[in-house]
């Protein structure tokens, strides 16, 4: 984004003959009569701001400015020039015809949060449900899915888990390199692929985009001995810029055999050239935690250590002909699994194991923008393979793998590949948009043959005010390894599971003025071949995998946010002004199975009711606080709670220092099983801008 201000005060002043107005310029225009308007007349010119995109896409770009303190009053943060991930066509915020939800920087910074999974706990249409602090463990679903309907990505690369969602939040950035988070709510297969049944998350990291060199240091500490430490820096050079930045954090958790260990490093390039751009990112993450009653009540010091690799490198190509863009991507992400079921105690008879993923997948966007709008078509393909103690088929004595740093051996193996390829156009004209598209679609884990996915997004834009979108959405969703091959004490997968199933229906409003912003939507998603773990009698003792028939989930929710400017002081300074943001969801569900069902686990596990409210707001000079409240309503025996967050913090040009309490009121609540979430926590720390 680069931003133009022309300060020209001109004035003619010569004899007057004639009586004649000012004519004071509010807004340019290249017609070409505009000329004669300015004819006997005195011309004033004021104070032009011209806001220029020279270029943009889901890596970072965005239109904010810094012209005031208070980011939520003014329109030149909207982003909405910035292309987001609700199209295969390219196609930005203010384009886009499903409404994507964008948390910014700013916001990030003000939130009471630690880690990118308490920002997402905020998002109205979000469920977070946490086992450990500091996102150690979370699961994270959309619109009443479960945490296996979701497509997570980084900077457009998909980074979901097909062993289990369990693990896809184990993030290689933190919140400092976060530059947005794009939420998209409702099926988007045809968009993201079949993962995305019921939503997906992007995660775009800031770039260096040709600044000057810049580095940072955050320390931090708190409650139960959490200490952690982060750094990162970024820098241009000619058409190359660079992002680094590394950490770890430690803690001895809020509650018994709940203390970790984690550390992460990521990496981002860019080479800007005039007819394409090149992007690459390398990130890598390792945690190591006490699993308490993680996935049985019935053995409270359970452990686990995972760690994540991903590696990415993507083009854009368009120069070649008028119009035309190509993107390519390649991507590789490796996932370690080590489980104890009881803590020290190694050996398969001791419910010990160990999973490594590895995932490659490659694709390709072509768009052509042309007379009748832009047509978009290309392909993924992605290729999963895992080695295992426990999922997949037996090896042969001769295949058997070993294990880095055990005397094990991994004895099963399975591995699928997923072939998608799309069409989609998007018209816009005007204030109406309209996108359709299809994916078809092939998994070798199903049995081969190809499958259609269409879907339709419209959105009308009667005025600078309002805008009003609908969409229909087919999605698919692969069962998950562990849904297939789990076979414990407690759990009992099925090889022969369907795959899920939906449609889904969308649509609301977004109000927008000065000072304020409205959405409302509401959906219903018709799902088929629902799966979930089960108890299928009162005597059963293991949960089992099981298609649970029809799940007709809907809903709606309301967002607003918005600023209240203060009064200046006696002395004339500017007070800034008080942010806030108020969101409520609603979900009723419909189940219908023929199969017999006592306890479900997770997809009957919804929210009912989420609220969520948040204020902002200036104490005394670089002082602010901003206060969190969240109280939710979840079905299948759950007791509603409600939580407040807080933070103080103090802002300067090159430091900021901050204390924050998560869950002020040190209430005890569960949000997942039986595992009991820590009371009061409290944090500081400071971040150095060198």
């Amino acid at each position: 984004m680069q931003s133009h201000f022309l300060r020209l005060f001109f004035i003619m002043v010569k004899q007057q003959f004639n009586k004649r107005q000012s004519l004071l310029f509010k807004q340019f225009t290249n017609k070409g009569y505009a000329l004669f308007s300015c004819l006997g007349r005195e011309v004033i010119v004021g104070v032009l701001s011209v806001s220029t995109l020279v270029y943009a896409k889901a890596d970072g770009i965005s239109t904010q400015t810094s012209l005031a303190q208070d980011s939520l009053s003014r329109e030149e943060r909207k982003l909405d020039e910035v292309i987001v991930t609700g199209s295969r066509t390219p196609l930005t915020q203010l384009q886009s015809a499903a409404i994507v939800r964008v948390i910014t920087r700013d916001e990030i910074d003000r939130a009471a949060v630690t880690s990118i999974n308490d920002v997402l706990k905020v998002a109205t249409g979000v469920d977070v449900r946490q086992r450990g602090g500091f996102g150690v463990q979370t699961d994270i679903s959309i619109g009443g899915g479960t945490f296996d309907q979701i497509t997570l990505l980084l900077n457009g690369t998909n980074i979901a888990n097909p062993q289990t969602g369990h693990n896809a939040a184990d993030f290689p950035v933190s919140l400092n390199d976060i530059e947005r988070i794009e939420i998209l709510e409702g099926a988007a297969s045809r968009v993201l692929g079949t993962s995305a049944f019921s939503g997906a998350i992007n995660i775009v990291t800031r770039n260096a985009d040709g600044q000057k060199p810049t580095a940072w240091v955050e320390l931090k500490g708190g409650s139960f001995g959490t200490i952690g430490a982060e750094a990162g820096g970024n820098i241009g050079a000619g058409p190359t810029t660079h992002m680094a930045s590394g950490g770890y954090s430690r803690s001895d958790g809020g509650t018994p055999h709940s203390d970790f260990e984690k550390s992460r490093m990521y990496y981002r390039g860019r080479l800007a050239g005039s007819t394409a751009n090149l992007d690459w990112q390398l990130g890598a993450s390792r945690q190591s935690y006490g699993a308490n009653t993680f996935y049985s009540a019935k053995f409270d010091n359970q452990y686990e250590r995972t760690s994540h690799i991903v590696a990415s490198v993507g083009s854009d190509v368009h120069g070649l002909l008028p119009g035309l863009s190509i993107r390519p991507t390649l991507y590789y992400n490796r996932f370690n699994d080590h489980y104890q079921l009881m803590r020290g105690k190694g050996g398969a008879e001791n419910g010990e194991n160990y999973h490594l993923l590895n995932i490659y997948g490659v694709g390709t966007d072509i768009a052509y923008r042309w007379a009748g709008g832009t047509t978009t078509a290309g392909f993924d393909l992605r290729h999963e393979h895992i080695l295992s103690t426990a999922y997949g088929n037996k090896l042969e004595e001769d295949q058997l793998k070993n294990i880095h740093g055990s005397d094990r051996q991994y004895n099963r193996e399975a591995s699928r590949t997923n072939n998608s390829i799309f069409a989609e156009h998007s018209i816009v004209a005007g204030g109406l948009t309209v996108s359709a598209g299809v994916l078809a679609n092939r998994n070798t884990g199903l049995d081969s043959r190809w499958r259609l996915y269409p879907g339709i997004d419209v959105s009308l834009r009667p005025d600078s005010h309002w805008k009003l979108f609908a969409s229909w959405n087919m999605a698919l969703r692969m069962p998950t390894y562990t849904d297939l091959y789990s076979q414990n004490a407690v759990q009992q997968g099925d090889p022969n599971l369907k795959p899920e199933r939906n449609n889904m229906l969308k649509a609301g409003t977004r109000f927008r003025t000065k000072g304020v912003e409205i959405t409302a939507t509401t959906f219903y998603s018709h799902g088929r071949d629902m799966i979930d773990w089960v108890y299928e009698t009162e005597e059963s003792s293991r949960y089992h995998a099981l298609n649970i028939g029809k799940l007709n989930n809907m809903g709606f929710s309301v967002d607003v946010n918005g600023s209240i400017p203060l009064r200046p002081t006696f002395s004339g300074r500017s007070m800034g002004a008080v942010s806030y943001r108020l969101g409520y969801a609603f979900i009723h569900q419909h189940h219908e199975t023929d199969a017999q069902i006592f306890k479900s686990l997770y997809a009957m596990e919804y929210l009912r009711h989420k609220v969520v409210a948040e204020v902002e707001h200036p104490i005394w000079s670089r002082l602010s606080a901003s206060w969190g409240l969240r109280w939710q309503q979840r079905m299948n025996g759950y007791h509603p709670y409600t939580k407040i967050d807080a933070k103080l913090l103090w802002r300067a040009p090159h430091y900021k220092i901050y204390v924050q309490a998560d869950n002020l009121t040190a209430h005890r609540y569960y949000d997942l099983g039986g595992v009991l979430q820590p009371g009061l926590w409290l944090m500081g720390g400071t971040v150095i801008n060198l």
